[in-house]
């Protein structure tokens, strides 16, 4: 569990050697270090920053390309330093060309993260499970997969390329763009938002000894899908980009309701989180020690002139 004093220098498994394993890896989404802190607690091996929400949370506004780089790196840099588990973060379409690409994997990089998915939506991107996305030629998103490989200093940082084209231009496209992606070097394929079990199983089918990474997005085009039959298709890390948001959410709506209907939020104490017990899974402990230890040893010194 990472902690205030050595912050993240405890090494996690790498993401590389999870996906070595047997067990599909299972990565909620945090759009804050709290929630990042929150699902590493929880026990899960991996953290998935979703640009969803961090849009929602940074700009109060919808996955439609708002965010620039340097606020999705500030995000990810503070989820990777909150934990010791990997951090898969959303890169968007990588910020511009296959430059952009390469200045791009190198902030990630120095943020802390395990592993960034670029896709091939034209600039300014939406959400995967909206309406009316436009896609960038292959042969282009092909080079920024290149340049994404080229530019890292670790084979240990993933690439995933996600592909959008399914929304597009049908399902048989976005089969030929992932094997090109795959081609160009993509650690992990993220065939985003197939419409049916039918077309997720076509997408194992395709790519069977391939990495595959499954959006388990509420709401979203895709169903919903059992656990047990995503392992049946071999897909090997499984993100829920919204689940925490959704949820945060729907309890603050709650909340903020009580409050104004009742003047107090006292008939909802039952259900929330003590406030005890939210300052220990905070580290409110730790930082009290540390306190207590530097002060002493502060006082030791105090009123002495300086060298």
């Amino acid at each position: 569990m990472n902690d205030f004093l050595r912050g993240n220098r405890q090494k996690a498994p790498r993401l590389a050697e999870l996906l070595r394993g047997r067990e599909p890896i299972l990565a909620p989404g945090a759009y804050d270090a709290l929630t990042a802190r929150m699902i590493e607690q929880a026990g899960f091996p991996a953290v998935y920053m979703t640009g969803f929400g961090t849009s929602a949370s940074l700009l109060g506004r919808p996955d439609v390309g708002l965010l620039t780089m340097s606020q999705m790196v500030d995000n990810a840099r503070r989820i990777a330093q909150a934990v010791d588990v990997p951090v898969i973060s959303d890169a968007d379409t990588g910020y511009g060309n296959p430059l952009n690409v390469i200045r791009t994997v190198q902030e990630y990089e120095l943020a802390g993260v395990s592993a960034i998915h670029i896709e091939d939506q034209v600039t300014p991107k939406k959400c995967g499970h909206m309406e009316n996305k436009q896609i960038v030629p292959a042969v282009e998103m092909a080079e920024k997969i290149h340049a994404a490989v080229e530019a890292r200093s670790s084979g240990d940082f993933l690439i995933i390329a996600r592909t959008d084209a399914r929304a597009v231009e049908g399902l048989d496209s976005a089969l030929r763009r992932a094997r090109a992606y795959r081609e160009a070097g993509a650690d992990v394929l993220f065939i985003e938002a197939p419409q049916n079990e039918d077309e997720i199983a076509q997408v194992a089918r395709a790519f069977p000894s391939v990495p595959l990474l499954f959006n388990w997005a509420e709401g979203g085009k895709t169903p919903p899908m059992p656990l047990e039959r995503l392992k049946e298709f071999g897909y090997r890390i499984i993100i829920f980009p919204i689940s925490t948001l959704l949820t945060a959410s729907k309890a603050i709506r709650a909340a903020l309701e009580e409050i104004k209907a009742h003047g107090t939020p006292a008939r909802l104490f039952p259900d929330r989180t003590a406030f005890q017990e939210f300052n220990e899974g905070i580290g409110l402990a730790e930082i009290q020690q540390l306190e207590k230890r530097f002060a002493t040893k502060a006082g030791q010194f105090a009123g002495k002139p300086n060298d």
